[in-house]
């Protein structure tokens, strides 16, 4: 039996933001004309901000890149070090 909901996205961490009534009255209208919760009209809107700004998507150097792939695979906890 195929699984129900949403297909998994990448991981997203929770915020806490605190918003003026009048910000998320129009928040809450935008999202409403748009079909998208209040959590997915404000992703979008940051998402665009962040677009015109040229910070993303995010550019990943070739140290970067280089660094993760060198990392250990296995690093050992605090009790197993001496």
């Amino acid at each position: 039996m195929p699984k129900r909901g949403r297909p998994k996205g990448p991981e997203k961490e929770p915020v806490l933001l605190r918003l003026g009534s009048p910000l998320l009255a129009i928040i809450d209208r935008l999202a409403s004309a748009e079909l998208r919760s209040r959590q997915g009209q404000i992703e979008k809107l940051l998402h665009e901000a962040l677009t015109r700004r040229k910070a993303w998507p995010p550019k990943v150097s070739p140290e970067d890149s280089a660094a993760e792939d060198e990392a250990p695979k296995f690093i050992k906890s605090g009790s197993d070090r001496k």
